[in-house]
């Protein structure tokens, strides 16, 4: 869980890094440039098998945490007292999962399944940012992932710390500079992607 987490907090900052090339505010030029990049390189392509490989792994690992975790206790507390120092989203990690996943199904129907449809299958050629800006300009697919990426945000800050501590990095010299170093990664890379869908929405982007 934690090697595939690892994975995938680098790969939120490619991925962020690449849509904000949208920030060029050029008609979305350099973004689609980029994208195509993407979408033709042979090695890009072959590394993105193994994305989705670890994305499966991940997903497949936290439901088997996830039950059992639940498994582990057949009789419920009355009553659970959580020291201050756990967090009400460690104790959620599970539906936060759950709503990242509903998330990602839809993030990859709207921009993932038509660049492959594209590529694969002789689709009409997709303008992204096009896409992309009609996309975050509809009120509902705004507030969808906003919702999202709130979730992002819980699940990665408990999840960037637990990721360490699995492999025994928790000790009293380290532990407060990995607690400091995931909330600032956890903040900016949300931050990052929830300024793209708020750039267009409020007309930052041409």
């Amino acid at each position: 869980m934690a090697l595939t987490g690892f994975f995938l907090i680098i790969y939120l900052i490619v991925h962020a890094l690449l849509n904000a090339l949208i920030f060029y505010n050029d008609d979305g030029k350099i973004f689609n440039e980029g994208a195509s990049f993407m979408l033709h390189n042979y090695f890009i392509r072959f590394l993105e098998i193994g994305l989705f490989a670890v994305f499966i792994l991940h997903i497949i690992q936290g439901l088997l945490l996830w039950q059992q975790n639940k498994a582990a206790r057949k009789i419920k507390y009355e009553k659970s007292n959580y020291p201050r120092e756990i967090k009400w989203y460690s104790r959620y990690m599970g539906w936060l999962g759950t709503f990242l996943l509903l998330f990602l199904v839809m993030h990859l129907a709207q921009f993932w399944a038509q660049t492959k449809n594209e590529l694969y299958f002789n689709g009409p050629e997709i303008d992204l940012y096009q896409q992309m800006k009609g996309i975050f300009t509809n009120p509902i697919w705004f507030t969808l992932y906003m919702i999202g990426l709130a979730s992002l945000l819980f699940h990665l800050l408990q999840g960037f710390q637990s990721a360490f501590q699995t492999f025994g990095i928790n000790n009293r010299r380290w532990i407060y500079i990995i607690k400091g170093v995931g909330v600032f990664y956890s903040v900016a890379i949300c931050l990052l992607f929830a300024s793209m869908p708020l750039a267009f929405m409020v007309g930052w982007l041409q």
